[in-house]
């Protein structure tokens, strides 16, 4: 019973501390176009972001395709409103820039089509800069299964993380991404959806309710011992 207490102390020690934080988020995608349903439905399985605070007035962006369905994403846009631009100028994580992935080689600041394609339904308008494009030829310096790609933005000034996770929870920070290369020679467009934190006291509270059978376990066999 005493291995059984420790272990329990451990793990919820282990659970409360990797329970979701402010200092980093992680970004899911929806299909815009649908010109393939099977298309669609592997980007969105495969196909993710997460966002990190660095400090010092920067955050980080990794573009991810974890999947194994051909597909590469070629283009990345952010639509940041009619509001002030979050970001200023911007550093690439890739194949020839601060050790990324060796396949990955991107542009920063240009893009073809300039704007998101199949973004206009949805009023989808990059802001100006904010366009990372993959080097020719495209697909292959593109984002493919198993690669990833880092963009690093200095925030602009009074702007902080947290400004940056209010704005993709609200939607007035919008990320598009043009996906080609599929299987059946197609290409889609994808757009995050709202990001939503999972609110502390709540992690707190599934967590305990995850191991309240083993602590249940835990007084009857101190139970059993006295009597």
């Amino acid at each position: 019973m005493r291995r059984i207490a420790s272990w329990l102390g451990g793990l919820l020690l282990s659970g409360l501390a990797f329970a979701p934080c402010a200092s980093a988020a992680t970004i899911s995608f929806s299909c815009i176009t649908g010109n393939s349903a099977s298309d669609c439905a592997i980007g969105e399985q495969q196909i993710s972001a997460s966002l990190t605070d660095l400090g010092a007035g920067k955050v980080r962006f990794d573009f991810l395709n974890t999947g194994s369905d051909p597909s590469a994403i070629t283009v990345i846009y952010f639509d940041n409103g009619t509001s002030p631009s979050l970001f200023g100028p911007a550093t690439l994580i890739d194949a020839d820039e601060n050790g990324g992935h060796a396949g990955v080689d991107f542009t920063f600041g240009s893009g073809a089509p300039g704007n998101l394609p199949g973004g206009n339904p949805i009023a989808f308008t990059t802001s100006p800069g904010l366009i990372a494009s993959a080097d020719n030829p495209k697909p292959h310096r593109g984002i493919n299964p198993g690669e990833w790609l880092g963009i690093v933005f200095a925030l602009q000034a009074a702007v902080d993380f947290s400004d940056v996770l209010a704005q993709l929870a609200s939607g007035q920070l919008r990320i598009g991404m043009h996906v080609q290369s599929f299987a059946s020679g197609g290409s889609e467009s994808f757009v995050n959806t709202p990001y939503a934190p999972v609110p502390l006291p709540a992690a707190g509270w599934l967590m305990l309710s995850a191991l309240a059978p083993l602590w249940m376990l835990r007084r009857r066999g101190k139970a059993q011992l006295a009597a």
